[in-house]
Protein backbone atom coordinates (compact mmCIF):
# COMPACT_ATOMS: atom_id res chain seq x y z
CA UNK A 1 0.00 0.00 0.00
CA UNK A 2 1.11 3.18 -0.89
CA UNK A 3 2.78 5.78 1.96
CA UNK A 4 0.76 8.84 2.53
CA UNK A 5 4.10 10.46 3.81
CA UNK A 6 7.08 12.03 2.98
CA UNK A 7 9.95 10.05 3.31
CA UNK A 8 13.31 10.89 4.19
CA UNK A 9 15.12 7.54 2.63
CA UNK A 10 15.49 6.42 -0.67
CA UNK A 11 13.63 2.99 0.69
CA UNK A 12 10.48 1.35 0.27
CA UNK A 13 9.24 -0.04 3.96
CA UNK A 14 6.56 -1.82 3.34
CA UNK A 15 3.92 -1.46 5.60
CA UNK A 16 2.21 -4.48 7.00
CA UNK A 17 0.42 -6.47 4.41
CA UNK A 18 -2.15 -9.80 4.85
CA UNK A 19 -1.27 -11.56 1.21
CA UNK A 20 1.70 -13.51 2.02
CA UNK A 21 0.41 -15.05 4.60
CA UNK A 22 -3.21 -15.62 2.59
CA UNK A 23 -0.86 -16.56 -0.29
CA UNK A 24 1.12 -19.50 2.32
CA UNK A 25 -2.57 -20.57 2.90
CA UNK A 26 -3.33 -21.00 -0.46
CA UNK A 27 -0.12 -23.08 -1.06
CA UNK A 28 -0.83 -25.28 1.96
CA UNK A 29 -4.68 -25.84 0.56
CA UNK A 30 -3.63 -26.75 -3.00
CA UNK A 31 -1.03 -28.90 -1.58
CA UNK A 32 -3.53 -31.07 0.27
CA UNK A 33 -6.36 -30.72 -2.17
CA UNK A 34 -3.35 -31.65 -5.10
CA UNK A 35 -2.84 -35.00 -2.96
CA UNK A 36 -6.00 -35.79 -2.31
CA UNK A 37 -7.34 -35.39 -6.07
CA UNK A 38 -3.99 -38.22 -6.82
CA UNK A 39 -5.89 -40.35 -4.32
CA UNK A 40 -9.18 -40.42 -6.35
CA UNK A 41 -10.77 -37.76 -3.97
CA UNK A 42 -12.75 -34.89 -5.51
CA UNK A 43 -11.15 -31.64 -7.05
CA UNK A 44 -12.88 -29.20 -4.36
CA UNK A 45 -9.94 -28.32 -2.16
CA UNK A 46 -7.18 -28.23 -4.50
CA UNK A 47 -9.47 -25.50 -6.98
CA UNK A 48 -10.07 -23.47 -3.33
CA UNK A 49 -6.42 -22.89 -3.25
CA UNK A 50 -5.28 -22.03 -7.07
CA UNK A 51 -8.40 -19.48 -6.54
CA UNK A 52 -6.92 -18.11 -3.39
CA UNK A 53 -3.62 -17.78 -4.62
CA UNK A 54 -5.13 -16.22 -8.10
CA UNK A 55 -7.01 -13.81 -5.93
CA UNK A 56 -3.87 -13.31 -3.50
CA UNK A 57 -2.29 -12.17 -7.10
CA UNK A 58 -4.41 -9.96 -8.44
CA UNK A 59 -4.58 -8.16 -5.05
CA UNK A 60 -1.19 -8.20 -4.35
CA UNK A 61 0.21 -6.84 -7.72
CA UNK A 62 -2.81 -4.29 -7.48
CA UNK A 63 -1.02 -2.85 -4.07
CA UNK A 64 2.43 -2.74 -5.97
CA UNK A 65 0.83 -0.83 -9.34
CA UNK A 66 -0.43 1.66 -6.94
CA UNK A 67 2.97 1.91 -5.01
CA UNK A 68 4.60 2.24 -8.01
CA UNK A 69 2.31 4.73 -9.35
CA UNK A 70 2.14 7.11 -5.58
CA UNK A 71 5.13 8.91 -6.40
CA UNK A 72 6.83 8.26 -2.60
CA UNK A 73 7.59 4.66 -2.60
CA UNK A 74 9.46 3.56 -5.91
CA UNK A 75 12.40 6.00 -5.75
CA UNK A 76 15.35 5.20 -8.16
CA UNK A 77 16.93 3.21 -5.62
CA UNK A 78 13.89 0.91 -5.15
CA UNK A 79 13.48 0.52 -8.84
CA UNK A 80 16.59 -0.49 -9.29
CA UNK A 81 16.14 -3.44 -6.41
CA UNK A 82 13.31 -4.62 -8.56
CA UNK A 83 15.20 -5.17 -11.63
CA UNK A 84 18.03 -6.90 -9.65
CA UNK A 85 15.05 -8.76 -8.55
CA UNK A 86 14.15 -9.68 -12.03
CA UNK A 87 17.54 -10.60 -13.05
CA UNK A 88 17.78 -12.76 -10.37
CA UNK A 89 14.46 -14.47 -10.81
CA UNK A 90 15.51 -14.71 -14.61
CA UNK A 91 18.79 -16.59 -13.49
CA UNK A 92 17.24 -19.08 -11.50
CA UNK A 93 14.81 -19.92 -15.16
CA UNK A 94 17.99 -19.83 -16.91
CA UNK A 95 19.14 -23.06 -14.22
CA UNK A 96 15.80 -24.51 -14.59
CA UNK A 97 16.06 -24.71 -18.42
CA UNK A 98 19.66 -26.01 -18.22
CA UNK A 99 18.67 -28.92 -16.42
CA UNK A 100 16.01 -29.88 -19.02
CA UNK A 101 18.88 -29.44 -21.66
CA UNK A 102 21.15 -31.64 -19.00
CA UNK A 103 18.45 -34.36 -19.56
CA UNK A 104 18.41 -34.62 -23.59
CA UNK A 105 21.97 -33.99 -24.08
CA UNK A 106 23.05 -36.75 -21.21
CA UNK A 107 19.70 -39.20 -23.23
CA UNK A 108 21.30 -38.16 -26.53
CA UNK A 109 25.22 -38.03 -26.20
CA UNK A 110 27.08 -41.00 -25.58
CA UNK A 111 29.93 -39.16 -23.77
CA UNK A 112 27.83 -37.58 -21.37
CA UNK A 113 26.27 -40.47 -20.24
CA UNK A 114 26.74 -44.16 -20.02
CA UNK A 115 22.89 -44.84 -20.45
CA UNK A 116 22.72 -42.81 -23.22
CA UNK A 117 20.39 -44.08 -26.22
CA UNK A 118 22.35 -46.39 -28.77
CA UNK A 119 20.26 -44.27 -31.84
CA UNK A 120 18.91 -40.80 -30.88
CA UNK A 121 16.00 -40.25 -31.98
CA UNK A 122 15.46 -43.55 -30.73
CA UNK A 123 13.88 -46.32 -32.81
CA UNK A 124 10.22 -45.94 -34.08
CA UNK A 125 10.46 -42.43 -32.73
CA UNK A 126 9.37 -40.27 -35.57
CA UNK A 127 10.37 -37.00 -35.20
CA UNK A 128 8.84 -33.43 -36.22
CA UNK A 129 10.16 -32.12 -39.19
CA UNK A 130 11.77 -29.32 -38.15
CA UNK A 131 11.06 -26.77 -41.36
CA UNK A 132 7.62 -26.70 -40.82
CA UNK A 133 5.73 -25.52 -37.51
CA UNK A 134 8.95 -24.89 -35.74
CA UNK A 135 10.85 -22.90 -38.16
CA UNK A 136 7.66 -20.98 -38.37
CA UNK A 137 7.25 -20.38 -34.75
CA UNK A 138 10.44 -19.35 -34.17
CA UNK A 139 10.17 -16.56 -37.04
CA UNK A 140 6.94 -15.98 -35.15
CA UNK A 141 8.95 -15.82 -31.83
CA UNK A 142 12.02 -13.71 -32.64
CA UNK A 143 9.56 -10.89 -34.69
CA UNK A 144 7.48 -10.56 -31.37
CA UNK A 145 10.99 -9.81 -30.21
CA UNK A 146 11.33 -7.38 -32.48
CA UNK A 147 7.77 -5.33 -32.01
CA UNK A 148 8.14 -5.89 -28.20
CA UNK A 149 11.84 -3.77 -28.87
CA UNK A 150 9.72 -1.19 -30.78
CA UNK A 151 7.16 -0.72 -28.30
CA UNK A 152 9.61 0.07 -25.63
CA UNK A 153 11.53 2.38 -28.00
CA UNK A 154 8.01 4.02 -28.56
CA UNK A 155 7.67 4.44 -24.55
CA UNK A 156 11.25 5.91 -24.20
CA UNK A 157 9.64 8.66 -26.78
CA UNK A 158 6.89 9.30 -25.10
CA UNK A 159 4.42 7.90 -27.48
CA UNK A 160 2.17 5.93 -25.08
CA UNK A 161 -0.49 5.18 -28.11
CA UNK A 162 2.20 3.73 -30.32
CA UNK A 163 3.53 1.79 -27.74
CA UNK A 164 0.55 0.23 -26.92
CA UNK A 165 -0.09 -0.63 -30.49
CA UNK A 166 3.30 -2.15 -31.00
CA UNK A 167 2.75 -4.24 -27.88
CA UNK A 168 -0.40 -5.56 -28.82
CA UNK A 169 1.23 -6.55 -31.96
CA UNK A 170 3.41 -8.54 -29.72
CA UNK A 171 0.59 -10.00 -27.53
CA UNK A 172 -1.33 -11.10 -30.54
CA UNK A 173 1.92 -12.81 -32.07
CA UNK A 174 2.57 -14.66 -28.54
CA UNK A 175 -0.78 -16.15 -28.63
CA UNK A 176 -0.12 -17.23 -32.49
CA UNK A 177 2.94 -19.02 -31.00
CA UNK A 178 0.97 -20.80 -28.64
CA UNK A 179 -1.83 -21.60 -31.21
CA UNK A 180 1.04 -22.97 -33.19
CA UNK A 181 2.63 -25.25 -30.61
CA UNK A 182 -0.50 -26.73 -29.57
CA UNK A 183 -1.37 -27.76 -33.32
CA UNK A 184 1.96 -29.33 -33.22
CA UNK A 185 1.49 -31.61 -30.25
CA UNK A 186 -1.94 -32.63 -31.57
CA UNK A 187 -0.27 -33.43 -34.88
CA UNK A 188 3.03 -35.08 -33.06
CA UNK A 189 3.18 -39.14 -33.31
CA UNK A 190 4.94 -40.20 -30.36
CA UNK A 191 3.02 -39.79 -27.13
CA UNK A 192 3.70 -38.44 -23.80
CA UNK A 193 4.66 -41.49 -21.93
CA UNK A 194 6.44 -43.08 -24.90
CA UNK A 195 10.02 -43.43 -23.94
CA UNK A 196 13.42 -40.64 -23.39
CA UNK A 197 12.28 -39.04 -26.57
CA UNK A 198 9.22 -38.34 -25.65
CA UNK A 199 10.25 -37.11 -22.01
CA UNK A 200 12.47 -34.84 -22.63
CA UNK A 201 11.46 -33.10 -25.51
CA UNK A 202 7.30 -32.38 -24.02
CA UNK A 203 8.86 -31.92 -20.75
CA UNK A 204 11.28 -28.82 -22.66
CA UNK A 205 9.10 -27.59 -25.30
CA UNK A 206 6.33 -27.94 -22.98
CA UNK A 207 7.87 -25.90 -20.15
CA UNK A 208 8.92 -23.28 -22.48
CA UNK A 209 5.59 -23.19 -23.71
CA UNK A 210 4.42 -22.23 -20.04
CA UNK A 211 6.64 -19.79 -19.99
CA UNK A 212 5.15 -18.14 -23.46
CA UNK A 213 1.74 -18.70 -21.85
CA UNK A 214 3.23 -16.46 -18.31
CA UNK A 215 4.91 -14.18 -20.49
CA UNK A 216 1.75 -13.45 -22.91
CA UNK A 217 -0.32 -12.64 -19.60
CA UNK A 218 2.42 -10.21 -18.27
CA UNK A 219 1.99 -8.08 -21.61
CA UNK A 220 -1.33 -8.31 -21.48
CA UNK A 221 -1.40 -6.56 -17.76
CA UNK A 222 1.24 -4.09 -19.28
CA UNK A 223 -0.83 -3.09 -22.42
CA UNK A 224 -3.70 -2.35 -20.19
CA UNK A 225 -1.60 -0.80 -17.89
CA UNK A 226 0.10 1.37 -20.97
CA UNK A 227 -3.74 2.35 -22.06
CA UNK A 228 -4.32 3.84 -18.69
CA UNK A 229 -1.08 6.23 -19.09
CA UNK A 230 1.11 3.89 -16.43
CA UNK A 231 4.25 4.23 -17.94
CA UNK A 232 6.36 7.17 -18.18
CA UNK A 233 9.68 7.08 -20.38
CA UNK A 234 11.27 8.05 -16.50
CA UNK A 235 9.32 5.08 -15.00
CA UNK A 236 8.36 1.85 -16.28
CA UNK A 237 10.10 -0.88 -14.21
CA UNK A 238 6.66 -3.39 -14.68
CA UNK A 239 7.39 -2.84 -18.51
CA UNK A 240 10.91 -3.43 -18.73
CA UNK A 241 10.45 -7.00 -16.61
CA UNK A 242 7.86 -7.90 -18.93
CA UNK A 243 10.26 -7.01 -21.48
CA UNK A 244 13.28 -8.66 -20.38
CA UNK A 245 11.03 -12.13 -19.52
CA UNK A 246 9.85 -12.00 -22.68
CA UNK A 247 13.62 -11.71 -24.35
CA UNK A 248 14.78 -14.67 -22.12
CA UNK A 249 11.71 -16.90 -23.52
CA UNK A 250 12.91 -16.12 -26.77
CA UNK A 251 16.61 -17.09 -26.47
CA UNK A 252 15.70 -20.45 -24.43
CA UNK A 253 13.46 -21.18 -27.83
CA UNK A 254 16.63 -20.34 -29.87
CA UNK A 255 18.42 -23.03 -27.99
CA UNK A 256 15.44 -25.56 -28.07
CA UNK A 257 14.73 -24.93 -31.76
CA UNK A 258 18.67 -26.10 -32.52
CA UNK A 259 19.58 -28.45 -30.33
CA UNK A 260 15.75 -30.49 -29.79
CA UNK A 261 14.01 -30.06 -32.99
CA UNK A 262 17.35 -29.23 -35.52
CA UNK A 263 19.94 -31.45 -34.13
CA UNK A 264 17.96 -33.83 -32.27
CA UNK A 265 15.19 -34.88 -34.61
CA UNK A 266 17.92 -35.25 -37.32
Amino acid sequence: MASDTLKKHPYHMVPPSPWPAVGTLAAVIMVFGLVWFMKGGPPYLLLTGVMILFWVFYRWWRDVVAESRSGVDHTEVVRLGLRMGMVFFITSEVMFFFAFFWAFFSASMPMLSLVAAETWPPPGVQPLDPWSIPLLNTIILLSSGATLTVSHHKLLQGEQKSMARWLLLTILLGLTFTGFQADEYIAATFPFTGGIYSSTFYMATGFHGFHVIVGTIFLIVCWFRARAGHFTPEAHVGFEAAAWYWHFVDVVWLFLFVSIYWWGGS
